[in-house]
């Protein structure tokens, strides 16, 4: 890393889908950074001290301090585009034209927007609360969303979602799939995600980035992806 270049702090958390993004988007861009660790299982985003970091309550983090200041940005996507433009001599993961990014970015939002935070943990715990099962709630949602994802990307496909380069799609993709197989998706009618996806994970930075390789990972849970 570079004089220049800020230095991170990646607060998270192994299993989250919205840290696994930023894991992947700072190997690929061979940013060195610092992991930090919340324990969503015991409730740790929830205390004072860490809304007082990010008033919503969640991970991941991601802290940059550079020679003038300390930024600490608190939403995950938000955090890919400041990569992006903070490090514009790093591997680009937008492409230069401008109908490509806009194929980007739908493909984030639908995972973003319209698939993980429906899904995500609170919720989950919240379905199971009112009686219902949260693991086939968060497996509808996150069935529903590939499927408007594997809709989308069949007209901007080549080797990984947006042509030939791996995309920020790509990276917000690898974590929603991850979660899928948690939960039992059926990736049959999903051809084209499937096929991405493998190719995708044979990629060293989204092998080293899995959430059972992770510092926090629990030692039952290791290396069991």
């Amino acid at each position: 890393m570079s004089h220049e270049d800020p230095k991170f702090v990646l607060w998270g958390y192994y299993r989250s889908s919205c840290a696994g993004r930023l894991r992947i988007a700072l190997d690929l861009k061979s940013v060195d950074f610092e992991n930090a660790f919340v324990r969503l299982d015991k409730d740790e985003q929830l205390q004072d001290h860490w809304k007082a970091v990010n008033p919503s309550g969640a991970v991941p983090v991601l802290v940059a301090t550079s020679r003038e200041d300390t930024y600490a940005i608190t939403q995950s996507v938000a955090a890919l585009e400041y990569l992006e433009e903070v490090l514009p001599d790093r591997r680009s993961l937008l492409p230069m034209d401008p109908v490509a990014r806009a194929k980007v970015r739908v493909l984030v939002n639908i995972i973003a927007c319209d698939t993980q935070p429906i899904s995500n943990r609170h919720i989950m715990l919240a379905v199971n609360d009112i009686g219902a099962s949260g693991a086939e709630w968060s497996k509808k949602y996150i069935s529903r969303g590939l499927a408007a994802y594997e809709k989308t990307v069949g007209i901007s496909a080549g080797k990984y979602s947006v042509g030939d380069e791996i995309t920020l799609a790509d990276v917000c993709l690898v974590p929603a799939v991850w979660a899928a197989q948690r939960w039992g998706v059926d990736f049959e009618p999903m051809p084209v995600v499937s096929r991405i996806f493998e190719t995708l994970s044979r990629d060293p930075a989204v092998m080293r980035s899995h959430w059972a390789c992770q510092p926090d990972t629990p030692d039952e849970l290791r290396n069991k992806g």
